[in-house]
């Protein structure tokens, strides 16, 4: 049965540094495309990164660009996003999730259809 298992979350100051991961069991996650997702109360889940699975290909939301970096580890089948100079704005739960099929549009949730429970990212001023 597939899982997806995140974990890194927590709470820091703007300027600081965290690293989420999430490890996947039941599929593969090269073959695979991954993303990072995340809403804050009251607002809609957007999508931050994704990783497609032939050549790695990667995409950012705007607001993350230049800050976080998605990135996988095939041989531990974990997918990180590295997240640097955080902002308020960032704080949100963070979900992954993978999809078997290419998604509509590079950050959409169209077409993920395995999620994790999601790790919370609280970024105090």
């Amino acid at each position: 049965q597939a899982q997806l298992v995140e974990s890194g979350g927590g709470s820091v100051q703007a300027g600081g540094s965290l690293r989420l991961s999430c490890v996947v069991s039941g599929y593969t996650i090269s073959d695979n495309f991954m993303g990072w997702f995340r809403q804050d109360l009251g607002k809609e889940r957007e999508g931050v990164a994704s990783i497609y699975p032939w050549g790695g290909a990667t995409y950012y939301a705007d607001s993350v660009k230049g800050r976080f970096t998605i990135s996988r580890d095939n041989a531990k089948n974990t997918l990180y996003l590295e997240m640097n100079n955080l902002k308020r704005d960032d704080s949100g739960m963070y979900y992954c999730a993978l999809s078997t099929v290419i998604p509509r549009r590079t950050l959409g949730s169209d077409g993920y259809s395995v999620w994790g429970r999601g790790t919370q990212v609280t970024v105090s001023s």
